[in-house]
């Protein structure tokens, strides 16, 4: 039996016989007793169709909403990816472009261990004089103290550069390990009675001072700088340095006042115990805050079968234009390092002959000059994205050589005082600290990456050889004469201005 469901009306066809209107099942349902079975089956097939075509067409409009939200969904995404990928290449743009940086705790380890490797270096200069005198040594020999930690630093250099991997870490905890037990030994001297212990002391300080390479390395390395953040860099470089001879020599004339009556902890031996404390401190500091770079890596052999030929391995070719102006900025590089080495080993002999200056006295002339000179330093590392590396050479250069003359007619005329001596040594100590800001910057923007560590090598060992032989010149300095002392400075650094004249086109690289 079939029931149908009316819910307005029933129509009767011409047989009589009553047809549902069907819409769907109810409870309220009416029995047709004289339905024939054939229309039943019809009604039922046409209920089933009609359940099809809704089912459908509801499922039609869902998968259209499903597809219109996959769609939005997947602009969205897109959107999504599109603006992540912009914003993670304006990250890493800086990463591949000539103006990337290392970390800012890096380059504080880099900067600020090279200030303290300066400060280390000059703080026994105002008091070695006396040091060496109170043990039976001369003055030449307290020139040598100042300048002999530089050949042991270019020997060290030999077998650490093969060691290090391209890194820096491990070079770095080996300074902090000497400089802490150079300075105990030199401070031990006194105490011993030995003086040879003070050069043995220096001599091991020496290998710390390996650090002076490895700043100059990480300051230009290509992995980590753009070659237009190079010669900022060096310039910060040089305010450590200019903070080194302005201070060292201020902090070792001071204890040297106070005294310390005292075997052990005095006035000569106090900054020894002071600066190993010190590196105590920052050496512990570096292994906090420092972050390495990578490795270099290894080259492993390939397999090759008998029909394959090797690669040509890329070689970069050294014109004779290029070598000439890697000679000209190691010759420069020595040449800045020779007149301040000089100037600040010979200021103590000189003025305790002239002017009586006692070690303290001394000590804060020389701090002054470099007090002085000190924010001409600073406003050169703001300058140094707008002037080449060449004009800021000449520049330094220049004023530099305008102090060792004034200084010659001074001597010559017999009228040396405070004051125009003082003049001089300001000249000397802004104009070849500014021009030891570019030598080697200008070389890493000149030539391949790959070549970073060789010219680095080149650039530092220059420095040595300008440090110690200008440390001696300066403690013989008035032995030999004044005259003569300022008249062999002058020759060198004429020498290095015919190279550079010869040069001038060749010297050309960016700014930055």
């Amino acid at each position: 039996m079939i029931k149908c469901w009316f819910p307005n009306r029933s129509k009767r066809n011409a047989a009589g016989n009553t047809h549902c209107n069907v819409l769907g099942t109810s409870p309220s349902i009416m029995a047709s007793t004289d339905l024939p079975i054939t229309t039943a089956i019809d009604y039922a097939e046409r209920i089933h169709q009609v359940h099809s075509d809704a089912s459908s067409s509801r499922s039609k409009k869902e998968s259209g909403y499903v597809s219109k939200i996959s769609e939005l969904t997947g602009i969205v995404s897109a959107t999504r990816e599109a603006f992540i990928q912009r914003v993670d290449s304006e990250d890493s743009a800086p990463e591949n472009s000539e103006f990337k940086l290392p970390t800012r705790r890096s380059l504080f380890i880099v900067i600020g261990g090279n200030a303290l490797f300066q400060l280390s270096f000059f703080v026994i200069v105002s008091s070695a004089s006396l040091y060496a005198e109170m043990l039976g040594g001369s003055a030449t020999f307290s020139g040598l103290t100042i300048g002999i930690p530089t050949v042991c630093s270019g020997f060290a250099l030999i077998f650490i550069t093969r060691l290090d991997g391209g890194q820096y870490n491990m070079a770095m905890n080996l300074s902090y390990v000497a400089m802490v037990l150079g300075n105990i030994l030199y401070a031990l001297a006194y105490q011993a009675h030995f003086l040879y212990l003070i050069l043995i002391g220096r001599m091991v300080s020496g290998f710390g001072f390996i650090s002076f390479l490895y700043s100059k390395r990480y300051c230009s390395d290509p992995r980590i700088v753009g070659t237009r953040r190079r010669t900022t860099l060096a310039s910060w470089l040089v305010v450590g340095q200019g903070f080194g001879f302005t201070a060292g020599p201020f902090l070792g004339g001071v204890l040297y006042k106070i005294g310390f009556p005292n075997p052990i902890f005095n006035g000569v031996t106090s900054p020894g115990w002071i600066m190993a404390l010190v590196w105590v401190m920052f050496w512990g500091l570096h292994n906090l805050i420092f972050k390495d770079v990578d490795p270099r890596p290894l080259e492993r052999p390939i397999e090759m079968t008998a029909g394959q030929e090797p690669a040509p391995c890329p070689h970069h070719h050294i014109s004779p234009a290029q070598w000439g102006v890697i000679v000209c900025m190691c010759y420069y590089s020595m040449t800045c390092f020779f007149i301040l080495g000089s100037w600040e080993a010979n200021i103590p002999v000189f003025t305790s002959e002239t002017m009586g200056y006692s070690p303290y006295k001394a000590g804060n002339f020389i701090a002054l000059g470099g007090l002085c000179s000190f924010p001409f330093l600073l406003l050169n590392v703001w300058q140094a994205r707008r002037i080449q590396d060449r004009v800021t050479l000449a520049a330094g250069t220049s004023m530099g050589f305008l102090g060792l003359l004034l200084m010659l007619v001074l001597l010559v005329t017999s009228k040396v005082t405070f004051g125009s001596l003082f003049v001089c040594w300001f000249l000397i100590a802004l104009g070849f600290n500014l021009a030891s800001t570019c030598t080697l910057s200008l070389l890493s923007k000149q030539l391949p990456d790959e070549w970073n560590g060789r010219v680095s090598m080149a650039i530092q060992y220059s420095n040595y050889t300008g440090r110690v032989t200008g440390a001696v010149l300066g403690g013989a300095g008035v032995k030999m004469g004044m005259v003569n002392y300022i008249g062999v400075q002058m020759a060198v650094v004429g020498l290095g201005g015919v190279m550079y004249l010869t040069l001038w086109r060749q010297l050309k690289a960016k700014t930055g």
